[in-house]
Parts: C-alpha cells; structure tokens; sequence
C-alpha cells in the first residue's frame, strides 16, 4: 500500500472508533432506563394487597339504640337474610337488627351514592346512641368500596352485598336506596336520593328521631 493510502485509512479508522464509543456512550442511559422499568414491575406470583376496610365492625348492630326503649321493640320487617359484615365477615341477620334505623344502599360507581353516604354518615354522628345507621355496599368490588370509604372518612358499619340479595328481595334494583325503621320494626322505603334536609326531615318522620345539628 502507498503511503498516500495508508495516511487515508488513519482518518477512517478514527472516525469509526468515535462512533463505536458515541454509541456505547449512548446505551448505557438507555440500559439503565430499561432495568428501572423492569425492576418497577411486580415479581410473578405477587398480588398487591387490597386497602384495608374503612368500616366499622357490625357488633353493635346485635343491640337496638337507646330510643327503642321508650315504646315497642319488634322485628325488623326485613328479608330473612344473612349478609357478612364488610369488616370481618360475620354474618348479619336483617331480621334481627332493631329500630329505629336507617339502612342506606350504595356502590362506589353510583354518583348518588357519593354524595348522599357522607351524609349518612354525619347523620350516624348526630344521633349515636339515638340511631342505628348503617350501609349495604352493593354490587361493587371491595377494593372500590374500601377505597371510596377511606376517601370519604365513612366508618359506618356496613354490609357487603356484592350479589344485590337484600336489594332484589326489596324489589330495589336501582340505587341509591334507603329504608327507615322506627322502633317497632316497621319498614319505610325511599329510592330517592336524599339531601341533608330530606334526611333529616325523613329520619323524623318514619324513624321517629330528631336530628340536631
């Protein structure tokens, strides 16, 4: 090879020496970019833990409220059926819950639902030891319901229903659903929505308390 020829290859031979070196130098971040991402993703077999229940337990529902003892104390006219509690899972008789109460139907995916179970639950503030008030999550995923709950600050003892048994036996297939019981167990369904003046105005008048803020 002349020596004109070999003085032309030096060049050439430099120039793709720094594109090698441009590309590792390039790859590196990318390499790293990718391992991060990979190692983000769960490990096979894990399961991500479901948020825990916001919900108080459904013990003090055996025993009726202070109020059911100035008159009768029957029954509730409810289904005979058994729902588990959402926190704990023990079953709960509705026959056997007593007056007066408010029972109040929701899901997480029910936009009247969302407004009208805080509500629910200032009510349940209101009134303790006056009134029962509790909640029948039905139709939706626990994990929705616990995470709603949480969101909302809503510690009512409730009732899971994911099959939408209470509210099929009540011929109540669309929510939001509430049913009010006075002391002596008689049953009052409303399948409106209801604000913070309709529920108190309806608490008086079908469960026989009086709400003061």
């Amino acid at each position: 090879m002349s020596r004109r020829g070999r003085g032309a290859a030096v060049p050439a031979l430099a120039g793709h020496r720094a594109a090698v070196r441009l590309a590792q130098w390039l790859t590196v971040p990318v390499m790293m970019m990718v391992a991060a991402a990979c190692s983000a993703e769960p490990e096979p077999g894990s399961v991500t833990a479901a948020p825990e229940s916001p919900f108080a337990d459904c013990a003090a529902l055996a025993a009726p409220p202070s109020a059911a003892s100035s008159g009768p104390v029957g029954p509730a006219d409810l289904p005979d059926l058994a729902l588990p509690c959402f926190t704990g899972e023990q079953p709960v008789k509705l026959a056997a819950l007593r007056g007066p109460a408010v029972i109040n139907f929701w899901a997480s995916w029910c936009g009247p639902c969302r407004e009208e179970l805080p509500a629910m639950q200032r009510l349940a503030d209101a009134t303790t030891g006056r009134l029962t008030v509790l909640s029948v999550n039905t139709g939706d995923a626990r994990d929705a319901a616990a995470s709603f709950g949480a969101a909302k600050n809503v510690t009512l003892p409730t009732l899971y229903d994911r099959e939408r048994k209470l509210a099929a036996a009540l011929g109540q297939p669309l929510l939001p659903v509430t049913v009010f019981l006075d002391a002596a167990g008689r049953r009052h369904v409303d399948p409106l929505p209801l604000d913070e003046a309709r529920l108190a105005a309806s608490v008086r008048t079908h469960a026989g308390v009086t709400v003061t803020p």
